[in-house]
């Protein structure tokens, strides 16, 4: 049905667009932002004074436990949480099981993705088979496929020979490939940075070396291929620095970072809780202000939610055996909402690192309110307080470190293609029905 959403603040960063203005939705796409198109009729009219209209949120890595691990999260459950977080764009990163190497994998997530019917998920294909960096994964038919780039997840790739020539592969077949930077020698058995509070606490640690002998390794491969790539999740100041010299040489890289990251501290660990147990681990003081000062300049590009689930099993662990993770879908939007009030980012700035750069990144038609393009919208109050407790979490994972505490900013209204996949309380009417005199 026609969809007219009117008097929100309209942030579209795609496009330059900041105003109080109108969208007009049409046959599940966008038909105009401002002006009615001619002859449109609104089946529906939506008040979003007040409210903030963007485009549906596009997230670089969201683990939806499915296939293989089903008893932590199904993509049923994490895309309505993804849908009541206004995420409406979802990127899978390849480590399910089985891994995401073969297309009979990529379509079976497809079809419960779309059975489910609340997010779009796209998949990263495995760079190589099972993700044990020996043997390349078959890199053209996983694109046929629908992958929009591959990744060996986290599993590092310690044969350097066969990192090149997945490098090379992936260039052959216009593929982005998504690097998570970790020297697997130098990372050991550890479970936090490697630091002052990790000897006091007596755990393993993971130095900032892990991470930046493996973008200079890294960069150096991408330099000598020339493959498109993109650095997920980095953890520290010294490897953006990275990412930014290599950058001004004109390498064809890009970074991202996840939210947490932008905020937690090894320091959050004094009291072992595994609600804080990630992977890349929360780092220095130092590294997160210099990961917000990468973001603040441009030369992280992205935020996504690293949205990961865990089931309570997985958490009632020492904390050296826990699983990582952080169930971060739903609580993503009042976290980036912190940064604009803590004036790192203003509003538009803030949005398009979670919509137009990362579609841009996984070159996906999305993140952006152009009419014609499908009408993924989000629509949140900015202003809204809400307590995030396992009675409020769409999703199966209750794994976060905010549980229990409030948070402001809040999804009131998200759309898939046109059509309601999650709504809160929006003042809303239908316009009067006219009637035909004779």
């Amino acid at each position: 049905m026609n969809l007219h959403i009117k008097n929100g603040r309209v942030v579209d960063p795609a496009n330059g667009v900041d105003a109080v203005t109108d969208v007009y939705i049409s046959e599940g796409r966008i038909a105009a932002v401002g002006r009615a198109p001619r002859g449109f009729r609104a089946a529906e009219i939506i008040d979003a004074s007040k409210l903030i209209v963007t485009p549906g949120w596009v997230d670089l890595c969201a683990r939806l436990r499915e296939p293989g691990q089903d008893q932590k999260a199904t993509i049923a459950s994490e895309t309505m949480a993804a849908a009541a977080g206004g995420v409406t764009t979802l990127c899978c990163p390849p480590d399910t099981r089985p891994v995401i190497d073969t297309p009979a994998v990529v379509e079976l997530i497809h079809q419960r993705a779309a059975r489910a019917g609340r997010a779009r998920v796209v998949c990263l294909g495995a760079l190589t088979q099972e993700l044990k960096g020996e043997v390349l994964a078959g890199m053209h038919s996983l694109k046929r496929a629908g992958c929009v780039g591959v990744s060996n997840a986290r599993a590092s790739i310690v044969n350097t020979e066969v990192l090149r020539r997945a490098l090379e592969y992936a260039r052959t077949c216009d593929l982005t490939v998504f690097l998570h930077a970790e020297d697997a020698w130098l990372a050991g058995q550890g479970c936090m940075h490697e630091g002052p509070i990790s000897t006091r606490l007596g755990l393993p640690g993971i130095p900032e070396a892990a991470e930046t002998v493996a973008v200079a390794r890294e960069l150096l491969l991408i330099e000598d291929t020339g493959a498109r790539t993109h650095f997920c999740r980095l953890s520290s100041a010294r490897a953006a620095a990275q990412i930014a010299e290599a950058r001004q040489h004109g390498l064809p890289v890009t970074a991202d970072v996840s939210v947490q990251h932008l905020f937690y501290t090894d320091d959050e660990i004094a009291g072992f809780n595994s609600a804080y147990h990630v992977r890349p681990p929360f780092r220095s003081g130092r590294d997160r202000d210099g990961l917000r000062k990468a973001l603040r300049q441009g030369l992280i590009s992205a935020v996504c939610s690293d949205h990961e689930p865990q089931d309570q099993d997985a958490q009632r662990q020492p904390f050296a055996a826990t699983e990582p993770g952080i169930s971060a879908l739903e609580t993503w939007l009042p976290l980036m909402l912190r940064l604009v009030r803590d004036n790192l980012l203003d509003l538009p700035a803030a949005i398009a690192t979670c919509t137009v750069n990362p579609a841009r990144i996984l070159t996906v038609p999305a993140g952006t309110l152009t009419p014609g393009v499908a009408a993924d919208v989000c629509v949140f109050d900015p202003q809204e307080t809400w307590v995030v407790g396992e009675d409020t979490l769409q999703s199966a994972g209750k794994n976060t470190p905010l549980l229990g505490k409030q948070v402001q900013g809040r999804v009131r209204m998200t759309l898939l293609g046109g059509q309601l996949v999650h709504r809160a309380t929006i003042p809303s009417k239908r316009p009067p029905r006219r009637i035909r005199r004779s």
